[in-house]
């Protein structure tokens, strides 16, 4: 198993594509991509479908290829504006796994939007973060199934995911206040 190592020198296991960091030498993306002109169906069998909202590039690409070799159907949002683009476009999805701090629209912010949205509010939601807040702070302002920190122990993640979109009413069942 190859590992990398991030921008604070911690060591990672496959924390981006080897191919992208072949490709750009190791180095981080961080200009923006295009947007998505269709919306991906996962593959027959998938363990469920994620929604990854972060704005670092090589933790959308390291998580999707964990998650996609772990079964799962990924599809990356770098901030909140192009998640609730996606979502009002059409793309369901059984978790949203949602950074905190990020450009153009925040965690906070999205998670305002996604609640006040009858068809949106109830799609569970994981949070990840690297800013060092309180987790219960996070678990009780996001109302949210499942607060991570970053680095992310893959296990802890992975089962997290599993426990959400493993049932057949994932997609059902609420973070929400709204809906208690």
């Amino acid at each position: 198993m190859r590992s990398y190592l991030d921008f604070r020198g911690r060591r990672y296991h496959r924390l981006y594509n080897a191919d992208h960091a072949q490709h750009t030498g190791g180095r981080l993306v961080s200009e923006p991509r295009a947007a998505r002109t269709k919306v991906e169906l996962p593959p027959p069998g998938a363990a469920g479908r994620v929604l990854l909202v972060d704005d670092d590039f090589g933790i959308l690409d390291g998580l999707s290829d964990f998650l996609e070799n772990e079964g799962f159907a990924v599809v990356p949002a770098s901030n909140g504006i192009d998640a609730l683009n996606q979502l009002r476009s059409g793309l369901r999805v059984g978790v949203i796994v949602l950074d905190v701090m990020m450009p153009m629209m925040d965690g906070w912010d999205f998670r305002a939007e996604q609640l006040a949205d009858p068809s949106l509010r109830d799609i569970p939601v994981v949070v990840i973060s690297a800013s060092g807040f309180a987790q219960d702070n996070l678990q009780r302002q996001f109302y949210a199934r499942e607060v991570l920190s970053k680095p992310l122990e893959l296990d802890r993640f992975l089962q997290a995911l599993k426990g959400i979109c493993g049932s057949s009413d994932a997609g059902a069942r609420s973070s929400s206040p709204l809906s208690h």
